[in-house]
Order: structure tokens, then sequence, then C-alpha cells
């Protein structure tokens, strides 16, 4: 009876040792991965912002907040389509950031299109991937970093400038009470385009500035706190300043006219969603990568111990050997 134990002890510590470095090694790269159906929706505010009042004359005005709801979507069907040719998991997110002032009212939306590996997040060139409507190529990461996210400087693309510059490690901090690495990227004064979608009706932005040599200048301080097991931010804010210059607009050539100038942070109620919804998926990749295959991995140890103790206490009775004595000599 022993003996029959330990062999399926043993055949269960075996079954134990072979699936801890498959579901390391096999399932894990192929099962931790961005699911293509995503819905995530975050709401932002910039208090005590400095915001261009459009409709009373054109000039800037200190306002109590500026709100940005951020709305992310995954398109199924353009992944599946992507997927076809690329020859590996994509995801498409179709995000649109709507910017409301103080009334209640539009300010902009920008629209984006980002193509990216569903594992490595790296980014994907297919057609389609834009901003605003501009057809961009994006390098390096946006909106997520990898699965397990390493100490180290990333290449990181800003929408408003359609360019990709260092976001540097800063090092690691402690937010809300779970352990994550601080990154921080300043982008210089850089000309950018100006919104498609303006808050007055009818005004087309490629016009203003034909028309009034009036340009949009924009420089920001980006700012996140990142889970490094799933790479996902649980925390970003950006200090940003857009001014108008040159041209009648911005009275005169060398005139200069603030269309924007505000710290954008998470409402809290969207910080404290963002951070549970982190904790719970750090859990989920943790279990696939380290939990489950040391645990399966000492398991396997255990029964193997527990097999070869079972053996050698048959031995010892079929040998003759009382529990815990020497052998009985014959008479």
């Amino acid at each position: 009876m022993r003996r029959r134990a330990s062999l399926v002890l043993l055949a269960v510590a075996v079954f134990c040792a072979a699936l801890a470095p498959l579901l390391r090694w096999y399932a894990y790269p192929r099962l931790a991965k961005i699911p293509p159906n995503q819905y995530q929706e975050m709401v932002l505010e910039a208090k005590d912002a400095t915001l261009l009042d459009y409709t009373g004359g054109m000039q800037p005005k200190k306002v109590d907040k500026v709100t940005i709801v951020q709305t992310l979507k995954g398109n199924v069907e353009a992944s599946r389509e992507i997927e076809t040719s690329a020859g590996k998991d994509v995801v498409v997110w179709d995000t649109l950031s709507y910017i409301i002032g103080p009334d209640g009212k539009m300010v902009s939306q920008i629209p984006e299109r980002y193509i990216f590996d569903a594992h490595t997040q790296d980014p994907v060139h297919a057609t389609g991937e834009m901003v605003d409507g501009d057809a961009v190529r994006r390098e390096g990461i946006e909106f997520k970093w990898p699965f397990f996210t390493e100490p180290r400087d990333y290449l990181y693309f800003d929408a408003q400038t359609r360019t990709s510059s260092p976001i540097h490690y800063v090092g690691p901090r402690t937010y809300r009470g779970m352990d994550v690495y601080y990154f921080e990227q300043t982008v210089p004064w850089t000309k950018v385009p100006m919104p498609k979608k303006m808050p007055i009706e009818g005004i087309d932005p490629a016009t203003i500035e034909a028309a009034t040599g009036t340009t949009l200048w924009y420089t920001a301080k980006a700012m996140f706190w990142v889970d490094p097991v799933t790479g996902a931010p649980v925390n970003a804010e950006q200090e940003i300043q857009q001014e108008m210059r040159g041209g009648i607009a911005a009275g005169g050539p060398d005139g200069k006219l603030t269309a924007f100038a505000g710290h954008v942070k998470m409402r809290e109620d969207y910080a404290e969603h963002t951070l549970d919804l982190v904790a719970s998926n750090r859990t989920k990749v943790l279990a696939l990568h380290t939990y489950a295959p040391a645990g399966l991995a000492a398991g396997g140890l255990a029964f193997l111990g527990l097999a070869l103790w079972l053996e050698a206490r048959g031995r010892r009775a079929r040998d003759g050997v009382p529990e815990g004595g020497e052998g009985i000599s014959p008479a």
C-alpha cells in the first residue's frame, strides 16, 4: 500500500515539476496580453487654470476648473484585420480626449488611434494610426508601459507634438500603499497643430493660421506613477502650457496669448478606481508569472520528499526493521 502511495506521489511530483516551467515560459508569454475589447473612461481636472475665452474677446482668463474626459475603446474588428497581415496579437485603441470648459461647453476634442503589440506594447504601424485625423508613425510607448517594467528610461510618444522623446525613470515611489516606478518627461516649447475641432462653429484651424499668421505652441511636464508588474500607470499628471503666438489673434508678430495653462490631475474617484483595477490585474499577472510556477515547483519538491519517505518506510518494513529501531537479529 505504501509503495502504491509513493508511486502516486512521485507521479504528482513529476507533474508539478513539469507544469511549473510550462506555465512560466510557455503559458505566461502567450496569456499575458492586453485584451482587444478593453474599454476605459477617465476624468481629469485642471483646477485654477487659465483658459482662452474664445467668445469673450479672445483673452485668457482664470477659471475654477477645466475638465478632460478621456475614453479608450478597443476596436476588435480593426485588431483582427491588422493581425492577419502582422502575424501577431494586435490591439487597436480608439481614444478621445474631450476638453470641457467651466461653462460645460466643449473647448476641443482630439481623437487618436493607437495600434500596438498586445504582449510587448511595441507600436505596430498600420493604416489608420493617427492623432486628430493626422497620420502618424509612433515610436516608443504611449498610455501603457510593458509588463514587468524595467527601472530605466523609455521612448514615449507625445500626442500634441506627434513626436517621441525619452521619458526618464526617476526612481521608486510608494503611491497609496503600492510600490511603483516614477517617470517624468519634459516637452520643450514646440509648435503644434491646432485642434481640428474648435469651440466656435465654422472656425477652421488651418484657415486661422493661414489668414492671421497665428500659431499654437505647447510645452508640458508629464508625470507617471507606474506599476512595474502590469506596466499600467496608477496615476498620471501633466503641467501643460499652450500659447497662441504671432499674427492678429496674438496681437502682432511678437505677441503671445495663453491658450491654456494648468496642472492636470485625475479626479479623486477615478484615481481610486484606477488603483483598484491595477491592483487586481497585478495579482492576476503575478499568479501566472510567479505564484503558480513557484507554488507548483515547491509542491513538486514536497510530493517528491513525501514519496521518498514512504518508499523508505516501506523498504524498512519489508526488511524487517521496526519503526524507529534496528533490524531484528535471527535467533
